[in-house]
């Protein structure tokens, strides 16, 4: 089958390898533009453009370039994972595109919705391959496949597992002739719940919420707290019995630590108080 292929993150790039590594052509990878990274401001590419140029795919950052690539390159349907931007009608209207969302739609519709499947406490989560439409995530879906998250899971972790159902997935729809499946998508039901981006200060820890929420959070990746006026970061936490136990945290200016070493250096008196200034 002939691709368009939209994508950013590095959790992008598995799905795009697995499609073309399956035998599809893919005519054409849009993708972000060049980020300016470190003191030099040298540009540096997107993980799907690094990919694509070592498959020797074509790049794009103009998403009007799938319009191109449909009366061109004869491409029959977009693939979209993780790219970012929405993707306006008048390109909706000249080729089917399917996306692959790292949830159970309804249920997390938009930018986060592993973190927030994983902070809200959802015991399982998964992939749904869905039809793209104007909407967010509002499309219908033609296959969905389930994954456990239990108390240990960490977003890391699952978004590793959430590539590879993804890449998998994809490659069984595709492999079927586009004509048997893609007017086949059904309606989403259930509850809608929208996954909002994290902004810095949700990682802060409010130690006034149960141990739970708050190791939930830690799970997420990125959770921290105030210690001596400055900013401590809690990379991992054990939950024993209803109480949190640090196990590997971050002093601000310095490298991860196992907790106990920072503890023996810092010395916490114990009226000392992590979140106060």
């Amino acid at each position: 089958m002939k691709l368009v292929y939209l994508g950013t993150p590095e959790m992008a790039v598995p799905p795009l390898q697995a499609l073309h590594a399956a035998g599809h052509e893919i005519v054409l990878v849009v993708t972000r533009v060049d980020k300016k990274r470190g003191r030099g401001g040298a540009l540096s590419p997107s993980p799907v453009k690094a990919a694509a140029i070592e498959l020797g795919l074509p790049v794009s950052h103009d998403p009007d370039d799938v319009i191109l690539a449909v009366e061109r390159d004869g491409a029959e349907l977009g693939v979209v994972v993780a790219y970012g931007r929405m993707i306006r009608p008048h390109i909706l209207g000249v080729i089917p595109m399917v996306n692959a969302h790292f949830s159970l739609l309804p249920r997390w519709r938009g930018a986060a919705p592993v973190e927030r499947a994983l902070l809200a406490g959802d015991s399982e989560t998964g992939v749904c391959i869905m039809a793209l439409e104007e909407g967010l995530d509002t499309g219908g879906v033609y296959n969905c496949v389930t994954t456990p998250i239990t108390d240990d899971t960490i977003a890391a972790e699952l978004r590793v597992r959430l590539v590879d159902i993804a890449a998998d997935l994809l490659v069984q729809t595709l492999n079927t002739p586009l004509a048997e499946w893609i007017d086949t998508a059904e309606p989403q039901h259930g509850e809608t719940l929208y996954a909002a981006k994290f902004a810095k200060p949700d990682f802060e820890i409010d130690w006034a919420q149960p141990a739970e929420h708050v190791h939930r959070l830690i799970r997420v990746g990125g959770a921290w707290t105030t210690f001596r006026d400055k900013r401590l970061k809690i990379h991992a936490a054990d939950l024993v019995d209803g109480v949190l136990v640090p196990t590997s945290v971050q002093p601000e200016g310095k490298g991860p630590m196992d907790f106990a070493a920072w503890r023996n250096g810092a010395q916490p008196t114990a009226n000392e108080l992590f979140g106060t200034l």
